[in-house]
This record gives C-alpha cells, sequence and structure tokens, in this order.
C-alpha cells in the first residue's frame, strides 16, 4: 500500500528519515514523498514535494548505482549537513569547538577505488554494486573517479576474463601512482603457472605499474611510488591511503599546523608515512603502524629521502600495546589517525600522559567525540575542527583536529 510520509531528517548513512523511524533513500528534510513501506524501509519512493536542496544528479548512473548516496542533493547542503552531522557528534558529548568551512574534493578526483567485477559469457562486468545489492552496474561515465582510475576499468575485465570464475566476484582495488597504474586483486582463480605467466603478459600488455593477485605480486614494471613530502613510498599491495590527493594535503596541512614547532613527535596508526614523512623535515619522528608492511615501506621511503630529520619506526598493535605513559613523556606533540573504532585504548594513555600537543585525524566524528571527551576531562582543550569531505556524494565524514594543553598555563 502507498503512504504518504514527511522527511524529518538525514541519518548517518545518508537517508531520509520520517517518523516511525521509515528510512527513505535519496530523500531529502522537509520533502513530502509517497512509497511502500517494507519494515521500516521505503521503497518504490515518488517526491511529491521537493526540497529547495534537491537537484538533479550530475552522474547518469546515480539511480542504478550504489557507490554515492548523495548526488540528489546541492553541495550547500551537503556540507552544511556534514558539519552538523561533527558537530552534533560532539554536542552528545558536551563539547563544543570551532568548526572551520568545510573542504570538499572536486569531482573525478578519487585516487583509488575498489571495483567488483565478474566475468560473464561475453567478457566481464565492471563498476561498483547497486544499492544494498550483489548486482553489479557499470559505470562508463563516473563522476568520481580520476582519468587515470577510469582507463582501469577495461584492464579489470581483461583480469577477470583470464583469472576470474562465473560462480565468484573479484574485488580489483586500483590506485594511481607516480608511476602509473598499481592494481591489487583478490577472489580470482587459484595461481598456477599458465594463469601467473596470462598475468604477468597482461601487466605488460596493460603498462601497469604493479599486478598483485590475492597477496602475491605478479609483476612489477616500475615501482608504483606515492609522494608522501620529500619522500617517495611504495606501499604494500592495496594499502590504504587517502582516497583523494585533494584531501590528502588538507588532512596534512591541519596537522601541520597542529603540530607547529615541536621537536619530536609520534605518529600513530602512521600508515605507510602520509604525515610522518612530512613532518620529518622539521621534527624527528617515531612512527608507530600495527601493519609490518607498511612499516618496512614507510622506513625504506625515509632511508631513500634527502634532507629528513631523525625519523623511527615501530610496528606495534596500538589498539593491544598502546604507546604507554613513560614511552609518550618524551614527545612535544602526537599525532592520531586511527581507523573507524577510534584509539580509545592510546587515548587513556595520552590523557594519563599530558602530551602538549594532540593532532586528531578522523574518519569517524562518533569515535572521535568519544574520544575527545577523554581528552578534555583531562584538561585538553579543543581548539579547532577542520571537517574534510573527502568521499564526494557518501555519508562518509573526515575531520582534522588541534587539542592542546597550552591554556592551563594561561589561565
Amino acid at each position: 500500500m502507498t503512504t504518504s510520509f514527511h522527511i524529518r531528517r538525514l541519518g548517518h548513512q545518508g537517508d531520509g528519515i520520517a517518523d516511525g523511524p521509515v528510512f527513505a533513500p535519496r530523500t531529502l528534510p522537509g520533502e513530502t514523498v509517497t512509497g511502500t513501506q517494507v519494515g521500516d524501509r521505503l521503497t518504490e519512493i515518488r517526491i511529491v514535494d521537493p526540497s529547495g536542496d534537491r537537484v538533479s544528479p550530475p552522474c547518469r548512473h546515480y539511480k542504478s548505482c550504489g557507490g554515492c548516496q548523495l548526488q540528489h542533493a546541492s553541495d550547500d547542503f551537503v556540507a552544511a549537513w556534514k558539519q552538523d552531522v561533527v558537530r552534533t557528534a560532539l554536542a552528545a558529548q558536551d563539547i563544543e569547538a570551532e568548526l572551520r568551512p568545510i573542504h570538499t574534493s572536486p569531482s573525478r578526483s578519487r585516487r583509488r577505488a575498489t571495483l567488483a567485477v565478474r566475468r560473464t559469457k561475453k567478457g566481464a562486468l565492471v563498476g561498483f554494486h547497486a544499492r544494498a545489492s550483489d548486482i553489479i552496474i557499470e559505470i562508463p561515465d563516473c563522476h568520481l573517479l580520476l582519468p587515470e582510475l577510469m582507463a582501469a576499468l577495461p584492464v579489470a575485465e581483461d583480469l577477470a576474463t583470464l583469472g576470474g570464475s562465473r560462480k565468484g566476484e573479484l574485488a580489483v582495488t586500483v590506485t594511481q601512482s607516480m608511476a602509473g597504474l598499481d592494481m591489487a586483486v583478490t577472489g580470482g582463480k587459484s595461481l598456477d603457472g599458465p594463469l601467473e605467466l596470462a598475468l604477468a603478459q597482461a601487466t605488460e600488455r596493460h603498462r601497469l605499474a604493479r599486478l598483485a593477485w590475492d597477496g602475491e605480486v605478479i609483476a612489477m614494471r616500475e615501482p608504483p611510488a606515492q609522494q608522501f613530502g620529500p619522500a617517495a613510498v611504495v606501499p604494500p599491495p592495496g594499502a590504504f591511503l587517502q582516497a583523494t590527493h585533494d584531501a590528502e594535503q588538507t588532512l596534512l596541512a591541519a596537522v601541520q599546523e597542529a603540530v607547529g614547532p615541536a621537536a619530536r613527535v609520534a605518529d600513530l596508526f602512521a600508515g605507510c608515512g602520509t604525515f610522518s614523512l612530512p613532518l620529518a623535515k622539521r621534527a624527528e619522528v617515531h612512527a608507530v603502524e600495527g601493519a609490518k608492511d607498511m612499516v618496512v615501506a614507510l622506513d625504506q621511503g625515509w632511508r631513500r629521502a634527502e634532507g629528513l630529520k631523525k625519523l623511527t619506526t615501530e610496528a606495534r598493535d596500538l589498539f593491544r600495546r598502546p604507546l604507554m605513559v613513560d614511552e609518550l613523556a618524551r614527545f612535544h606533540a602526537v599525532v592520531l589517525d586511527p581507523p573507524r573504532a577510534g584509539a580509545e585504548a592510546q587515548v587513556a594513555e595520552l590523557a594519563r600522559a599530558q602530551v602538549p600537543t594532540l593532532a586528531y585525524v578522523s574518519c569517524n566524528p562518533v569515535s572521535f567525540a568519544r574520544d575527545a571527551k577523554t581528552l578534555v576531562a583531562a584538561g585538553y582543550r579543543l581548539e579547532w575542527v577542520q571537517v574534510v569531505d573527502q568521499f564526494r556524494w557518501s555519508p562518509h565524514v573526515e575531520l582534522a583536529a588541534k587539542l592542546t594543553l597550552d591554556h592551563i598555563g594561561a589561565e
């Protein structure tokens, strides 16, 4: 039965929410819509009274593709909503802070993405999944990806033809590097001699920088380096990187500002050195990361670079073994860039250690606000928050923030 609903607000996944709650994808606050309610979801939605913030989606794939969730909303609306997501998360912890104007990455700027690929009778399907579905939607006119990444679509199709199974699906992570496309494939057939040879030939044929298959490097024509400050780093296959270079530079600038003139810095959850290596231009840095192969890549990048101060590395699970108070005592500033879960155990030690300055980079405002509350209770002031919309047209929110103890002596 078709029913009328009034959309009250957006939820954290970008869906409109009506009383109930009833979730209505691709709707906006203030809109009146009709649809069929299935559980707590609304299907067969029709917009009766559209919001003034509703726009025509720029991408022709938006209706079917699940890669974006908010192309029907104006840029100004999305920017204000993402700022409010952070403000609301902080308010839930009784924290107020200066929110700087949001920085939004431009369209067609994603340098890293994971494509869904399925072999078919006539070749392969390459693209993103439809919303809440295993159906693959082809994306020849995607507005998210760099043009260089769009060139990976036929490559992924070729790889599926060579090593995909029609019973399963490949996940092809493609990253733009200084040497060209870096591709890492999972979910394919088991390697044997003929397949390995065919994949090596494909690497040469498509002029890939590197191809990895289920974690094993098949061929590398040229090291797929990323530039972090003065250092060129070759990350492990499929390793985490900031999704856009634009957002990476914005987050880096915020971290550098927060750290300021600190002479000794710890970079926790350091990855391959996104922040560690640029910071080493003016400070001694200790970089800690759980993945050993990423630590090795960071260290090698530092050793090959010129003009950097001392940088030490440590492979360590900071969830199970956070740096303790005595280990933190030698640092003037600490940078944290944890996964979505935040850094609860490490933050507890930082609160006790009273390191003068903290730069916190987060991809989850809720876990950030929880950790910030612990630090504020220990005497820190949340000086400012820089919100970054790195995943354009999605509900994801990134941020960088500065927390300091400097105010204590001045009051």
